[in-house]
């Protein structure tokens, strides 16, 4: 019976992550490798391998030899890579993560960070607080983990004095509270005499609080999300038609919330919406309902078009923000400096889009939290607070109500190398007309054949091609011979001039101003693409030299992977971000239609004959 109660014991102990920090040779790995052997964790006869090994060697035993396991690590005597170390107290299941503390690893520290729950950061008593001491602090901040315990490690190198480690404290704790951390505790340790590790020590009776092992058990676990408002990040969408299963599956994780069959969800930034029909899951029967931390698939009601990277959200809850323009608080780690207007990419949940530095308002020296005055780039370890620009808008939360997405990536050259929180949303143009969109689509007015069914009948996908340019460099010849040529291939398209739009459509605002109105122009030229779209049609519209904001407004109304860019002519003359530049003049007009073709059947627009 002992046995059975021991077994749900265990069973039932809760799980946490907690991620070790702290400069260079502070002895983290040192600390758990103390706590591993001074708890009986180890497996049986580890201990004397590794003494074994270090005498062969001719090295002195360390304990941090127990964890760094990688063989250019014990070499050099630093952890290069984020270690994981599995252990347990009678509360609860550990998983320790041994981050890297040098500058140069620093981006394996965030990555191992980024998974834990609560943080101990370590300091050398005789070194005192370093560049990274700070660092690893005010990263930790930026990854929304709040609980800190501080140890002050090798009080035996400056004969266990009460006054080292309390200077230690009062100093670091300072700067701490520049950025708003209050750790739980400070503890003065030695891992290598195991002073205070798991047993209280002798030598600093002076000391009455929690030993390091102790601390841990004083972390709290995170109170599950599943009482926030609904959150997943759109992963994917699954299409079946194995023995006529017609299944549209919207996959992903949940990040907050629940959801049920029969709710009704939003997706941010489009604003579709529709009905929850079943919770699918592999090989099993269909579920009722669905929490925070589980991958899930599900089915709608209505098929209506979702892509990977919006954010699904319940109708009767709060919405994310959307937003093309935010500020940020972001860390840098590029081996280039990040520069304001040049074009990188920022993922956030499972949304990537291309994104440029608007405004830099300041930027901190993360290791003394230094103000460094007025820069107009951002360099290697740099911390910074600016605005971004986003080439259209996205949904996520803020870091100061829902962590999970509001953290993002910078990824330059096809590798990451920055990240952050975001701190605001700035309302803009594009945020009303979200709104307006999300208003339409509740007002909707619901065809019996929808367009994912109009789509496989004309066996096309419906798309607006925007061809733009100069005048005079072709684009009305352009968009009427690919209009033909569409056409005369069986496809269901339609070419709506600029000219045909302002004179029928917008001839209330054409005979108003001249240039005024523009933005209900774009406005309402996005709206009709959406009738055409919605109809199943690939709809080609021309205007002169469109800019990135008039993209922008077509991408909130529009699903912005329905829409394919062309510009016209050799010179390019606005910030718009095209799919493809094109020659229009009777030379060689025929011949772009063909590349643009084979673009659209490349972006699975149209089918190869």
């Amino acid at each position: 019976m002992e046995n059975t109660e021991t077994t749900t014991q265990i069973i039932e102990r809760e799980k946490m992550d907690i991620v070790f920090v702290g400069h260079v040779d502070h002895g983290k790995s040192t600390v758990i490798g103390r706590i591993l052997a001074d708890t009986g964790s180890l497996p049986e006869g580890k201990l004397d391998q590794i003494i074994q090994d270090c005498e062969r060697r001719s090295q002195p035993f360390e304990y941090a030899y127990l964890i760094d396991a990688l063989k250019d690590e014990r070499a050099q005597s630093i952890t290069i890579d984020s270690a994981r170390v599995f252990f347990q107290s009678e509360k609860r299941h550990y998983i320790i993560i041994d981050a890297p503390g040098h500058i140069e690893f620093i981006k394996n520290m965030v990555t191992g960070a980024s998974r834990a729950e609560a943080a101990v950061l370590v300091i050398d008593a005789f070194e005192g607080i370093q560049e990274n001491s700070r660092r690893h602090g005010y990263l930790l901040w930026m990854l929304g983990i709040k609980q800190i315990v501080v140890l002050v490690n090798k009080m035996d190198l400056v004969d266990y004095k009460r006054e080292v480690f309390e200077d230690i404290q009062k100093t670091y704790n300072r700067y701490l509270k520049e950025i708003g951390v209050e750790p739980m505790a400070y503890i003065p340790v030695s891992g290598r005499n195991g002073d205070n590790i798991v047993h209280r020590s002798a030598q600093m009776p002076w000391y009455k609080g929690l030993t390091a092992f102790e601390a841990l058990d004083q972390f709290k676990k995170a109170k599950p999300l599943t009482d926030k408002p609904f959150r997943m990040p759109v992963q994917d969408i699954y299409k079946f038609t194995f023995l006529g299963d017609d299944r549209r599956i919207v996959a992903g994780s949940i990040t907050s919330g629940s959801m049920k069959k029969g709710d009704k969800l939003v997706f941010y930034p489009s604003g579709k919406s529709s009905v929850v029909k079943t919770i699918e899951t592999f090989s099993a029967p269909s579920k009722e309902g669905a929490v925070c931390g589980e991958a899930v698939g599900f089915t709608l009601e209505e098929q209506i078009y979702i892509k990977r990277g919006q954010v699904a959200a319940r109708s009767d809850e709060p919405a994310p923000k959307v937003a093309s323009r935010i500020r940020v608080s972001l860390f840098w780690l590029g081996k280039h400096p990040l520069l304001p207007k040049k074009q990188y990419y920022l993922k956030l949940g499972t949304a990537k889009v291309k994104m440029q530095i608007e405004t830099i308002h300041q930027v901190i020296d993360a290791s003394d939290y230094a103000n460094k005055g007025s820069k107009n780039i951002i360099e290697h370890h740099d911390v910074a607070e600016c605005t971004l620009v986003l080439s259209h808008p996205i949904a996520f939360d803020l870091s100061d109500t829902m962590t999970d997405i509001s953290r993002f990536v910078i990824v330059d050259d096809f590798e990451i190398w920055g990240g952050g929180i975001v701190l605001e949303a700035f309302d803009d143009a594009n945020t009303l007309l979200v709104n307006e969109v999300v208003k339409r689509d509740e007002k909707w007015i619901k065809s019996n054949v929808n367009m994912m069914q109009r789509a496989e009948r004309y066996n096309q996908r419906p798309t607006l091609i925007i061809v733009t340019g100069q005048k005079g460099e072709g684009r009305k010849r352009f968009a009427s011979l690919l209009e033909k040529q569409l056409f005369e291939s069986g496809k269901m398209a339609y070419y709506l001039g600029i000219g045909s739009f302002l004179y029928g459509v917008s001839a209330d605002l054409k005979a108003k101003s001249e240039g005024g109105n523009w933005h209900e122009h774009v406005r309402r030229m996005a709206e009709t693409a959406h009738l055409f779209l919605d109809s199943g049609l690939i709809l080609i519209m021309t205007a002169v030299e469109l800019t990135q904001d008039d993209l922008k407004i077509f991408n909130t109304i529009l699903n912005s992977n329905q829409i394919e860019t062309v510009w016209i002519g050799e010179k390019i003359t606005t910030d718009i971000n095209y799919d493809i530049q094109l020659l229009g003049d009777e030379e060689n007009v025929e011949r772009s239609v063909v590349q643009l073709k084979r673009m659209l059947q490349d972006h699975g627009v149209i089918f190869a004959p």
